[in-house]
């Protein structure tokens, strides 16, 4: 080759990449990734189905969930009926993935309504020593009374009804974020980078906007998978007894409480919406304690240091 310089060869590119290394380190980062964050993965991949199946319930669905058909009422599952009918002749496998979209709905909003509230009076409470006395005895005035029993409260003032169903559920336990925002600023709020910024003029508002708030992302992200798995659960007890969703409207609350007048000769009513819950809650759960453990350093400590790949 005339006008290459005499070493250029091992320094090409390769033409497969296009960047001088193989692709190979990036598929192999994914699965160390995969194998030490099993927990992180098995949620993200439960939470990313359960979103799929909400987003393409009309396609994935078999029937009309809301279509009667007294003729083939309490049907066990079959291949005409993947899942078997209902009382009213219902599909249960087609009101099973359209219920899926009230919990996803439900599930978020209240994660990011709980995440909203909670982190702005945390943030107050412990960032001002004068508000935080008040606004603490408030939240333990909320969180005296049982989350459930409140939220039942509510919806009975309000009325029944998604959006009332997600208020009730973020105003019961929106407190539990506050306290948690408020610890970590108390913290913060003594270390030698916040009081530095003070003393070199900086406002309070910059102070908590570019040193407080970003060190509160980790617990929040914690605390919100939590939620989300709380608010499932919240919305499917409140609607077994019918406080929820209300009918025809599918969710697997209501069809557990469709279901549990023939639990006996009509298994399917119940059990297929619970383990659609069960799912749902675990996946969640175990994301938000693969979260825990990679994003806490004394968490990463415990299980063998921190991932230097």
């Amino acid at each position: 080759m005339a006008g290459a310089p005499v070493g250029s060869v091992g320094r090409q590119r390769s033409p497969m990449t296009g960047a001088g290394r193989p692709t190979r380190g990036t598929s192999g980062s994914l699965r160390r990734f995969a194998r030490r964050n099993q927990l992180i993965v098995f949620g993200v991949v439960v939470l990313a189905l359960m979103c799929l199946v909400a987003l393409l319930a009309p396609i994935i669905a078999t029937h009309d969930p809301l279509k009667t058909d007294t003729v083939n009422r309490l049907r066990p599952p079959s291949t005409e009926n993947w899942l078997g009918t209902d009382q009213y002749g219902r599909d249960v496998f087609s009101r099973l993935v359209y219920g899926s979209r009230v919990s996803v709905q439900v599930a978020f909003m209240v994660m990011l309504l709980t995440t909203l509230a909670g982190s702005a009076v945390g943030l107050v409470a412990g960032y001002n020593r004068r508000a935080d006395n008040l606004l603490m005895r408030i939240m333990d005035g909320v969180m005296a009374f049982p989350a459930i029993l409140l939220a039942l409260a509510i919806i009975a003032i309000l009325g029944s009804g998604l959006f009332n169903i997600v208020l009730a559920i973020s105003i019961a336990y929106f407190p539990a974020t506050a306290r948690i925002v408020r610890g970590v600023v108390i913290q913060l709020r003594s270390l030698d980078f916040v009081l530095a910024a003070g003393a070199l003029g900086a406002s309070h508002g910059r102070i908590v906007v570019r040193h407080i708030v970003p060190n509160v992302v980790a617990p929040l992200l914690v605390q919100g998978a939590w939620i989300a798995g709380i608010a499932i659960l919240s919305e499917a007890g409140l609607s077994f007894i019918g406080a929820g969703t209300p009918p025809p409207t599918p969710s697997w609350g209501n069809m557990l409480a469709d279901g549990r007048a023939f639990i006996y000769h009509g298994y399917w009513l119940t059990v297929f919406p619970g383990i659609a819950i069960m799912i749902a809650v675990l996946g969640v759960n175990l994301l938000g304690d693969g979260l825990r453990d990679r994003l806490d350093p004394r968490m990463r400590g415990a299980l063998g240091g921190v991932d230097k790949h």
